[in-house]
């Protein structure tokens, strides 16, 4: 049985143009990502990582191309109801955590849910329920200042899930982590997105955790290319 697709991009690209100068950072970048599918894009810095992940989150718009979110074309929809479906369906995680210095760690799980008009007692509920599956139950009350780096990439990560969302997007999610809190980071992200069915698109330029995903594009100069083995157990695997 094949698993819905999720996700996709057709002949993706993106092009910044200054006066007469025009850099193209992405060309005809195309893939699917289906449902619970963990997918790594791996490149080198400048190589349009970050930009195809902006791009395929509706947070920066596409030269050509077209980016499908459950069965809808994002060009295709409104400002209002494209923030609407990235807000229902969408979770993201950064490199750098991105907490509100003034919100406890619960208070900034729940803030997505909040946006929705969630009853603030139900939206405390849900993320006093996430961060305890991250195993945060004992920092509900403390502020980002009060966490270490890998306890704040937890928090990031129960933000991102709070929601439900059909598919996380993570830039980097582990980059400014040490390896042992970076492994334990990236542990708790797919195993909270796998026991909840979440796709996962994950952005790194660390090879040895994109050979942990289920499937691992290689982006160069902007483009997929094909088939390339890093090592005997490690194989990158074109669309």
């Amino acid at each position: 049985m094949t698993s819905a697709i999720v996700l996709s991009a057709t002949g993706l690209g993106k092009t910044y143009e200054s006066g007469p100068a025009r850099t193209e950072v992405l060309a005809d970048v195309s893939f699917t990502v289906a449902a619970g599918e963990s997918v790594a894009i791996i490149g080198a810095s400048g190589s349009g990582k970050s930009t195809l992940l902006h791009l395929l989150g509706g947070l920066d718009a596409p030269s050509s191309g077209t980016v499908v979110l459950l069965g809808q074309p994002l060009a295709k929809l409104s400002d209002a109801a494209r923030g609407d479906l990235r807000n229902q369906s969408l979770g993201f995680v950064y490199q750098f955590h991105h907490l509100l210095a003034e919100l406890t760690a619960v208070q900034n799980v729940a803030l997505a849910l909040r946006i929705r008009r969630t009853k603030p007692s139900i939206a405390e509920a849900k993320a006093t329920t996430l961060l305890e599956s991250v195993g945060l139950g004992h920092r509900l009350q403390h502020l980002p200042s009060e966490l270490s780096g890998g306890e704040r990439q937890r928090v990031a990560i129960a933000r991102a899930l709070v929601t439900e969302p059909a598919c996380v997007l993570a830039d980097e999610p582990t980059g400014n982590l040490d390896q042992e809190n970076g492994d334990r980071v990236f542990e708790m992200l797919c195993e909270a997105t796998r026991s909840r069915n979440a796709s996962l698109v994950l952005v790194t330029h660390d090879r040895a955790l994109a050979a942990r995903c289920d499937r691992v594009l290689h982006l160069t100069r902007g483009r997929l290319v094909p088939p390339v083995v890093f090592a005997a157990e490690e194989t990158v695997v074109a669309p």
